[in-house]
């Protein structure tokens, strides 16, 4: 039989873990609706609530992804984000969208998302998407329409247009803003720049290479 010392630490340990389970996403509502004001003034961690008196029914309704967007860049990508600040009923649900559109042989790069899992649904074609674990290990798959493809929450990630077509696929995510953090933009793009020596030693490049690098990203 276990001793009362050894109950309590399991206790413990079940609480922790609940704790950062509830940490992990976002924070469950207190009320019905809260569409987000998106002109408030009061800073929030997120948006605040318009006056009920003020929320019509197109607060729940969204073209934001219905449209195609350009894919006129270098990564041949575009991605269309239904989140708060574009679709203010989304506001305190958790829930958010993203509509990505590929032309041949398009790569959304790879990427992070630090509040959210995501749930990829092609509908369009056929893309390859991948993620790497904490240990470095490549798990990826080619998904076709109507199938779907999980990440993991906060996991680098990519989705690559392996189609002689356009192709297209949504992407879910259990946060109302899962953020994203993309590395060849986080090392080469920032403001103020990072530092050289940094860089240098991170690509084991020297600074002639490290420079030709970031010219690449001027603009993005």
């Amino acid at each position: 039989m276990a001793s009362a010392a050894h109950r309590s630490l399991v206790l413990r340990a079940l609480l922790v873990a609940a704790a950062i389970a509830g940490a992990l996403s976002d924070p469950t509502p207190l009320q019905d609706i809260c569409v987000a004001d998106l002109q408030a003034a009061t800073p929030v961690d997120g948006f605040a609530c318009k006056p009920l008196t003020a929320v019509v029914d197109d607060d729940f309704f969204s073209r934001a992804i219905a449209s195609a967007g350009s894919t006129n860049n270098p990564f041949r990508v575009n991605s269309t984000r239904a989140i708060v600040s574009t679709f203010p009923g989304l506001n305190t649900l958790g829930v958010s969208i993203t509509r990505v559109d590929l032309a041949p042989g398009g790569l959304n790069p790879p990427h992070s998302h630090p509040r959210a899992s995501e749930l990829v649904m092609v509908l369009k074609g056929e893309v390859m998407v991948g993620f790497t674990t904490a240990a470095n290990r490549l798990f990826s798959k080619v998904v076709r329409e109507n199938e779907l493809f999980v990440v993991p929450l906060g996991l680098q990630h990519f989705q690559l247009n392996t189609g002689t077509g356009d192709a297209v696929f949504i992407a879910m995510f259990n946060s109302q803003s899962p953020g994203v953090v993309t590395p060849t933009f986080a090392m080469f793009s920032t403001k103020p720049a990072m530092p050289m020596e940094v860089l240098t030693k991170t690509f084991l490049m020297s600074e002639d290479e490290v420079t030709a690098m970031k010219s690449k990203f001027v603009g993005f």
